[in-house]
């Protein structure tokens, strides 16, 4: 296993914040004292080229000016541009990572999955797991899929890949909720509604439904969203997974054939860096 991550990505934070620094800063201590032989690896920044096939050059320009708050959920922290190019180049280094055989996690923040290709929204500023697909398309990949399973839609993947034939994406998400998106599916776009607390294993039926029927796409490279908000203690949704449904999820990834990288999305109870630990070590058995 290799764990893409800088920890300058704890630099920033504002008091209150649900996607604060101590998410990261008692994951990977924790990742490291059980996980000795797992490699850790500093990403790079990506390209601007990299960015440019899933964002606007005006949205560019707007996360490196930050003149003002993206929205109230998305501040405009002091060098974000460059803490979002760092994140966005983990989630390219575990994609290439696995297109090596390699099984390869980003653990890095901001999250991506709600950032569209103009607009930075939902703690996000830059579409990670977007611009890892993207890249792989034009590096090595005839075709990939997504399988989003942070409790919230991930409205900006979806609208970036969206009537891509070369990309499949899934998400599974609590609606209603924020972004209030991810009703329906359509075209390339396989989405899975879970109401507010939906029983854990009628939840789990789904994701595995979901995370099947993207594996038909057969795609070249399998890219994972990996939010833990759906767990039952988390703050901020009503779904009801436990630990040991996230180590499930990481079981179903072990026993699959294609490559795999997986990108941290959200996530904001005390307990992330247990919930991250189970479904890591689960997928890396």
């Amino acid at each position: 296993m290799i764990i893409f991550h800088d920890p300058r990505c704890l630099e920033y934070s504002t008091a209150g914040h649900p996607e604060r620094p101590e998410r990261i800063a008692r994951t990977a201590p924790l990742l490291k004292d059980r996980r000795p032989d797992w490699e850790w690896r500093e990403p790079g920044a990506a390209p601007e080229s990299a960015l440019l096939r899933a964002h606007s050059t005006d949205h560019l320009r707007a996360i490196k000016l930050a003149a003002h708050d993206f929205d109230a959920d998305t501040p405009a922290y002091s060098n974000i541009y460059e803490h979002a190019l760092r994140s966005a180049g983990a989630a390219i280094d575990a994609a290439r990572a696995a297109s090596g055989d390699e099984r390869a996690f980003s653990l890095m923040r901001p999250p991506g999955h709600h950032a569209t290709s103009n607009r930075a929204m939902g703690f996000c500023y830059l579409s990670n797991i977007a611009i890892a697909a993207l890249d792989a398309l034009a590096n090595r990949a005839e075709r990939v899929a997504i399988w989003d399973f942070d409790a919230h839609h991930g409205n900006g993947t979806e609208a970036i890949v969206a009537y891509n034939p070369r990309i499949a994406f899934s998400s599974i998400h609590q609606f209603p909720a924020y972004p209030g998106t991810g009703a329906k599916s359509f075209a390339n776009i396989d989405n899975y509604p879970v109401a507010p607390f939906t029983l854990r294993t009628e939840h789990v039926d789904v994701a595995k439904h979901s995370l099947e029927k993207l594996l038909t796409f057969k795609p070249d490279l399998l890219l994972v969203s990996a939010g833990f908000d759906a767990y039952a203690r988390d703050p901020l949704l009503q779904l009801t997974l436990e630990r040991e449904d996230f180590a499930k999820f990481g079981e179903w990834l072990s026993n699959i054939d294609h490559p795999v990288a997986v990108v941290l999305e959200g996530g904001y109870s005390e307990d992330l860096p247990e919930l991250i630990d189970a479904f890591l070590t689960s997928w890396n058995d």
